[in-house]
């Protein structure tokens, strides 16, 4: 199969595809004699995998890991379940930080007035907060 019809099957961009292929995260393809990659099925289901990784949030390191845990059939799915529970912890992590913002950015969009004057909470905020990094 050449790329073009992988990706359709994968559902990934063919760029994408060379992309991992690039940084070794998947095999490189065979070549047809006119210079054509060529994929088997089992390359779909790869790429397949490392689609639903991703889509899941796991980095390119993780899906790595994971890959490797999914080739192994004498891995312990201990192994598979702690990464798994980082990345959630991760994700919980990430979450109470975007909650944070939310709340922030809430606050001040209601001490905004939202009219005419130029004077504007948020602004000031902004303007005052980036000064205490330096």
């Amino acid at each position: 199969m050449k790329i073009g019809q992988v990706a359709s099957k994968s559902g990934l961009p063919a760029k994408t595809i060379r992309y991992y292929e690039s940084i070794g995260l998947i095999d490189p393809a065979g070549r047809t004699s006119s210079g054509y990659r060529a994929y088997e099925e089992k390359d779909i289901q790869t790429l397949r995998f490392i689609q639903r990784s991703r889509s899941l949030g796991f980095s390119i390191s993780e899906v790595s890991a994971l890959l490797t845990l999914w080739n192994d059939r004498n891995r312990a799915s201990a192994q598979v379940k702690e990464l798994a529970r980082r990345h959630v912890t991760e994700i919980d992590r990430k979450i109470t930080e975007l909650q944070s913002m939310k709340d922030t950015l809430s606050d001040l969009i209601d001490k905004c007035q939202g009219d005419h004057r130029p004077d504007c909470p948020i602004l000031n905020d902004f303007a005052r907060t980036s000064g205490k990094n330096k």
